[in-house]
């Protein structure tokens, strides 16, 4: 089975954690044993996240005055590499003997997005409400948001059109024996000008939409969204919650759903499933396995059961 799974930015680094190298690599170590656990089974197209990296790459920009800052798609670019890196020895080490391949991948955005108007993506690590006045400060040109008890950057999100290196990434997992690690951040962002010019774009692209876009594209049996949670709930964090176990796409997005946050997992998974995917699913990175054989997780799937609960 070919499948892609996502990793939300926990499996990078723990909310509250600082943004050392160390703890990066030991977060990605953890993820790529679940990971490869899958990677036994079925073929395995990895695709992650990169905010607090991202953000903390926008940080480093603003303390060193000698030259301009750098724009948000090298940065997002600058954090595939990274990140890509890291987890190619790390599953490659769980995986001896097996076929690993990173590639960094660009996503066609349109610069009339709506997104560009407003900005709801979070990146960089987190504030206190004094932090966060000191840094908006320094930062005028940024936009700040509470993220639950404290607050982040948010940039622009807009909607991914085009992976654009889908051809080659066909071509590689035609082979179907190469773990794929691709789509880090949702891609880097580019556009294309009047003369058909590629150019980069000031956004972070949502990593779980661009995913729904790379599986649908690459024909991909199913869709898996790794976060830290084990299933979707009703009505998170309230009494009365319930988690879901599985859904029709209609009864799914009939509940409301954070847009900067849970929000986008619905949109893609049903996204995918619309589009003839057998399966899209949220759940728990430790808990990948279990959502391969349908023991955790939330399902998304064209059946005539409406919606089940644990």
């Amino acid at each position: 089975m070919l499948v892609v799974i996502a990793l939300g930015g926990n499996a990078i680094l723990q909310r509250n954690q600082p943004l050392e190298a160390h703890l990066q690599r030991e977060n990605i170590r953890t993820a790529a044993e679940s990971i490869a656990n899958v990677a036994k089974n079925h073929q395995v197209v990895l695709t992650h996240g990169n905010g607090p990296q991202v953000g903390l790459l926008a940080l480093m920009n603003q303390a060193y005055k000698e030259v301009s800052p750098y724009p948000l798609d090298a940065l997002g670019a600058q954090t595939q590499g990274m990140i890509g890196f890291m987890f190619e020895q790390e599953l490659r080490n769980f995986m001896p003997g097996r076929k690993v391949c990173t590639v960094s991948t660009q996503t066609i955005v349109s610069t009339d997005d709506p997104a560009f108007e407003h900005p709801d993506k979070f990146v960089g690590p987190v504030y206190t409400r004094e932090e966060a006045e000191i840094i908006s400060d320094a930062n005028p040109d940024w936009a700040i948001k509470a993220d639950g008890n404290y607050y982040r950057r948010v940039v622009p999100s807009p909607q991914p059109k085009e992976i654009l290196e889908l051809p080659c990434l066909k071509h590689i997992i035609s082979s179907g024996d190469i773990t794929v690690i691709c789509g880090g951040g949702g891609g880097i962002p580019v556009t294309r000008d009047a003369d058909n010019k590629l150019l980069g774009v000031e956004a972070v692209v949502d990593k779980d939409r661009a995913s729904a876009l790379l599986a649908e594209g690459l024909g991909a049996d199913g869709l898996v969204l790794l976060t830290d949670v084990p299933a979707v709930e009703t009505d998170y964090g309230q009494p009365g919650s319930k988690k879901i176990r599985s859904a029709t796409p209609d009864a799914f997005e009939k509940f409301p759903f954070a847009a900067g946050s849970m929000g986008p997992k619905v949109e893609s998974v049903c996204r995918f499933v619309r589009a003839g995917g057998s399966f899209g699913a949220i759940g728990a990175l430790d808990q990948a396995s279990e959502i391969m054989t349908r023991d955790s997780g939330t399902f998304v799937e064209m059946s005539e059961a409406g919606i089940c609960y644990y």
